[in-house]
């Protein structure tokens, strides 16, 4: 309540395309549902959002890291079967794919920026049929362009930020938020302060807003925060869990030397208790009452009902 949040796009599933990695940590999110009923409610509809809101509630989109493969490779049809499946069990987005290369397309860390693979237009192809969210946020770029080519309904890079604003292996460059646009998808703005650039601050989320804003239109621009600020005290209390060793790197989650990190002493302005003066921000910069509803969640609501299927 602090935060003016009612509801999020929460990922779900584990970075990857494993399908019983994905549905175990779909089973905590559907539990965690059944567990704060009258709280926390799971959002399967656009009228979801409404009616929890009406009723007093905070409710949950729940996305997928990866799009779920089998990877036995017996058909492509086969492969791709598991897309419905996780639908019906609840996911309204997808990650074509995340940091790393993947049968689908190149992730944002690859350097050799491969674009979608055959499989990928037909993976897109069928999150289109069914009614699933294509989210780009963490693919290369010509990954991310050819998708949004291939896509018939409107997708999103999540969260992400303006290359042209700040350079990151993380934010899309202007050609690749224009095609994305012209699905009439979006790109929401993530918290992330090295993404962000300068002090990690809240500044420098409005200023990635109000380019995208000015470049590509306000119908076409939403918060993704992504991870929140966690407070000075954080790092003494993980310190209390008992360690479970070194943990590995999974392949699809490897970032570059350099991609995170760094000092960023405006990055508290960006703790979840701070987000009602993202709105502040915005009115202080001069977008009128109606844009600002439409960053804040309408432009979401309106991919929503433009994509998900009953």
């Amino acid at each position: 309540d602090c935060a003016g949040v009612t509801c999020i796009f929460q990922n779900a599933g584990e970075e990857g395309q494993d399908p019983l990695r994905l549905m175990k940590r779909l089973a905590r999110f559907t539990y965690l549902g059944d567990m704060l009923r009258g709280i926390l409610r799971r959002a399967s509809r656009p009228e979801d959002i409404e009616s929890a809101k009406t009723a007093g509630e905070h409710c949950l989109y729940l996305t997928a890291n990866g799009v779920p493969l089998p990877e036995r490779w017996d058909s492509a049809e086969e492969e791709l079967g598991y897309i419905r499946i996780f639908y019906q069990l609840g996911i309204r987005m997808m990650h074509l794919t995340y940091n790393r290369r993947n049968m689908l397309g190149d992730g944002c860390a690859e350097p050799a920026n491969g674009g979608i693979s055959d499989l990928g237009r037909m993976a897109i192809a069928e999150m289109n049929r069914v009614g699933v969210i294509v989210d780009v946020a963490h693919s290369g770029w010509r990954t991310s362009l050819e998708a949004a080519k291939a896509s018939t309904r409107p997708m999103v890079a999540s969260h992400t930020v303006c290359d042209a604003v700040q350079h990151h292996i993380r934010a899309k460059p202007d050609d690749v938020i224009k095609a994305i646009c012209e699905t009439g998808g979006l790109i929401g703005i993530c918290l992330i302060p090295g993404f962000l650039g300068g002090t990690g601050g809240i500044t420098e989320l409005l200023d990635h807003i109000d380019y995208a804003v000015k470049t590509f239109g306000v119908d076409h621009v939403a918060i993704g925060t992504d991870v929140a600020h966690t407070s000075q005290h954080s790092a003494a209390e993980n310190r209390k869990i008992t360690s479970r060793g070194k943990r590995r790197t999974r392949f699809g989650a490897l970032w570059p030397e350099g991609a995170l990190g760094g000092n960023w002493p405006a990055r508290a302005s960006l703790a979840w208790t701070n987000w009602p003066l993202i709105t502040v921000g915005l009115v202080q910069r001069g977008h009128t009452d109606e844009d600002i509803q439409k960053i804040l969640g309408r432009n979401m609501l309106r991919v929503c009902q433009e994509v998900l299927t009953d």
